[in-house]
């Protein structure tokens, strides 16, 4: 564990540009944009075109004298063919830059693209961890613009993208200074259109960005500001933002914790939480990735509790919990009461592994997975987890 006078060492470098606001999509139109073509990428979902967003972004692209080529084939847990389909399509129409419109699946995998569209092979040759290859990438990465109508990922605000290799079951984080969003626009009026559950399942995503942000032992001053204003407005407005969708007051606090909760992502790290998710998503790519989260999160939270008690007191201060109502040794399991209480209020404290075909049998090969993808994140954890103590927590998470 690290004392806190070494957490007064870090580096601060967010590069992106960010318009944050109510009807700030509208200056798209005006703004000095970093090419002459885009490649816009989207989900395979219908939400793009059936709420008119990427009408929308064309025709503020065409106003602003921008030509725009479409990729729409992107998946919620985005796989690697189809970053080299994007890729291809991006030189083939020739683009000059590349953007993510839509959730952190779709802006994700822009930046992924942005990567291959200007580098040789495959994009596993640049991956670091799992069976990646760890090549560099020395021939640049094409302008980012992260346009995001979901209020989970925080990927705005930092430079990751996880993509699944499909052929290896390996669901791996990557990410390099040019991988950061040139210009990300954060217009809470393009989520009012996110049904309920999925606002939930974005909403603790961005919350255990900033939960795990806070307890990584690269933690620091300025990552510590941005992860508790995160967790104090996540807990005093998703389940508004859940039940009444249509309250741009609430989506706005709740992108706003997202975006904050990029800069902690930028700024520190997740946590072997994070590893666990790839793991069950790599394997049930049906499941949600915040879903996954909400699934572990009660058994993650409540072991690391007692490990980090200092922080998990001050996560729970942030949260709104009366600290005053606990004595001092049962502080720290404040705030694992207040997020039982947040997944109950948004209707999510029901969700089950064994929905999503995951077998209780598979728990062993989950931490294997895990921990051989997504290692890194295990060093991130003020204590460190054993195959044995991984597998307890999958297990005391699994109905």
């Amino acid at each position: 564990m690290k004392g806190d006078e070494e957490m007064t060492r870090f580096d601060y470098f967010i590069p992106s540009k960010i318009l944050f606001g109510a009807g700030k999509l509208a200056e798209l139109s005006r703004i000095e944009l970093p090419g002459h073509k885009a490649l816009i990428v989207i989900s395979k979902g219908k939400s793009m075109r059936k709420y008119g967003y990427l009408e929308k972004v064309i025709s503020l692209l065409k106003a602003n004298h921008v030509e725009s080529a479409v990729f729409d084939k992107i998946l919620p847990n985005p796989i690697k063919s189809h970053v080299m389909e994007g890729a291809a399509l991006a030189k083939e129409e020739h683009c000059d830059f590349v953007i993510g419109l839509g959730g952190g699946s779709s802006i994700d995998s822009a930046k992924s693209i942005a990567v291959m569209a200007k580098n040789p092979g495959d994009y596993w040759d640049y991956v670091t961890g799992g069976s990646g290859r760890g090549k560099p990438v020395k021939r640049g990465v094409l302008p980012i613009v992260a346009i995001t109508t979901t209020a989970g990922t925080g990927t705005e605000a930092d430079p990751w993208t996880v993509i699944t290799n499909e052929e290896t079951n390996e669901k791996i984080g990557f990410g390099i200074p040019d991988t950061f969003p040139t210009l990300s626009i954060v217009d809470p009026e393009l989520m009012v259109s996110v049904p309920p559950k999925l606002t939930a399942y974005q909403g603790f995503d961005a919350l255990f960005h900033a939960a795990e942000g806070y307890i990584a032992t690269i933690a620091n001053p300025v990552s510590d500001l941005f992860a508790l204003k995160s967790i104090e407005l996540i807990f005093g407005n998703l389940a508004q933002a859940v039940n009444q969708g249509d309250n741009i007051e609430a989506r706005t606090q709740i992108a706003l914790a997202n975006t904050l909760s990029g800069y902690v992502e930028s700024l520190s790290s997740c946590t072997s939480e994070h590893s666990m998710e790839h793991a069950l998503s790599a394997f049930h790519p049906e499941l949600p990735h915040g879903a996954g989260l909400i699934m572990l999160s009660e058994s993650f939270h409540t072991f690391f509790a007692e490990k980090v008690p200092d922080r998990y007191t001050t996560m729970a201060k942030a949260a709104g919990a009366d600290l005053n109502a606990y004595s001092e040794n049962e502080r720290p399991m404040a705030f694992v009461q207040a997020l039982k209480n947040l997944q109950k209020s948004c209707g999510v404290d029901q969700l089950k592994m064994s929905d999503y075909g995951i077998l209780k049998d598979e728990i062993p090969e989950l931490v294997k997975n895990s921990k051989a993808t997504m290692g890194g994140l295990f060093e991130m954890d003020r204590y460190q987890l054993s195959d044995e103590q991984t597998a307890a927590i999958i297990s005391g998470a699994y109905r």
